[in-house]
């Protein structure tokens, strides 16, 4: 039984009550202080195992596994729509100490969608990303940003696959415009191409092709250009 210091204000009456309860196993619906609703299975008067909690202000719900007091194992979050009334699930998948952790997917809206790996509540890991305009990235994330090995496929065709930093391309990496029949090689910086070498490619096939193929070209100094372009991205790391 906890004990309250000398001087200190006596908790609620209702607080009290619940220390007492010793919730163990499982239980019919309990309403907290503040009016959330939990019903499930408890241990040692902390959610434990299988529950169902509802938040009263704003009205999501969780289901799924609980340890320890928190959001542990496999679950679904989902919110209350105020236009309609109705529940839109947002997030289902694995949590970790009351966080989104593991693989899991979360709706952001009807058009865009993330599915893949999480790590205290952001992308970390390997993930695909549907964008709202239609692209759609698959690779590697940290802290919630495109970070390592990657690929964007945009809506009108053309993808980029490559290294990336901070949900910037950075380092190496291959452009194709699939509406032209060409290929950018090259090497970026923060987004920004800083090196690389245009070619054809499938321009047979391309919807909308350049009236002329592209001539050879050769820088005359193709590895000054090159270095400088890798150096300044060596500073950035």
């Amino acid at each position: 039984m906890p004990y309250f210091k000398t001087g200190q204000k006596n908790p609620p009456i209702s607080t009290l009550l619940d220390i007492k309860s010793q919730k163990c196993g499982l239980r019919c619906s309990v309403f907290s202080v503040n009016g959330h609703e939990y019903t499930g299975e408890w241990q040692d008067n902390k959610k434990h195992g299988k529950g169902t909690q509802v938040w009263k202000k704003s009205g999501a719900i969780y289901n799924g596994d609980w340890k320890c007091g928190k959001r542990d194992g496999y679950g679904t979050y989902s919110v209350l729509l105020p236009e309609t009334k109705e529940y839109a699930k947002k997030y289902c998948g694995g949590w970790k100490n009351g966080k989104k952790h593991g693989y899991g997917m979360y709706i952001y809206n009807s058009s865009a969608v993330y599915e893949g790996e999480w790590s205290e509540d952001l992308r970390s890991g390997w993930g695909r990303m549907y964008y709202e305009s239609g692209d759609i990235y698959e690779g590697e994330w940290l802290m919630d940003k495109n970070h390592g090995q990657g690929i964007i496929r945009f809506e009108n065709g053309n993808w980029h696959e490559g290294t990336w930093q901070d949900g910037k391309k950075n380092g190496s990496g291959k452009f194709y415009y699939s509406d032209k029949g060409q290929l950018y090689e090259g090497f970026w910086v923060d987004g920004i191409a800083k090196c690389g070498t245009l070619s054809d490619f499938g321009r047979d096939e391309a919807p909308t092709p350049t009236k002329y193929p592209i001539p050879q070209v050769h820088l005359v100094d193709m590895q000054s250009v090159l270095s400088e372009g890798q150096s300044a991205y060596r500073d950035r790391c």
